[in-house]
């Protein structure tokens, strides 16, 4: 399956939305990384982030399957992710779509 150009530029105007949005909220991160989804699974699968922080994940499909990144502990479920601060603990993910596979854990430390 294939993105098309429109496809493509909605999901841009939702990204800048968000990030819009977050910026106006005062929600500003300490800290930004970036999360791959590739062949269905979560690159790095591990993300060490320092605790009692705020920290802004990215989430870069390079599929053509949509996927997105789902947090029960984390209480997230977004293409861009703001979490935190956290207190220190492992916080399971998974991708909504391909949960046999996508899966992850951010560890605060």
């Amino acid at each position: 399956m294939n993105i098309g150009i429109k496809t493509s530029t909605l999901i841009a105007v939702a990204v800048g939305l968000s990030a819009a949005t977050l910026s106006m909220t005062g929600f500003a991160a300490d800290l930004d990384l970036a999360l791959t989804i590739k062949d269905h699974r979560f690159e790095p699968s591990e993300i060490k982030v320092p605790a009692n922080q705020r920290v802004r994940l990215s989430v870069h499909n390079q599929d053509n399957a949509a996927e997105e990144f789902e947090s029960k502990s984390l209480k997230r479920e977004k293409v861009a992710i703001l979490i935190g601060p956290l207190k220190p603990g492992r916080y399971e993910f998974f991708g909504e779509f391909h949960e046999a596979t996508a899966r992850g854990v951010v560890v605060a430390e």
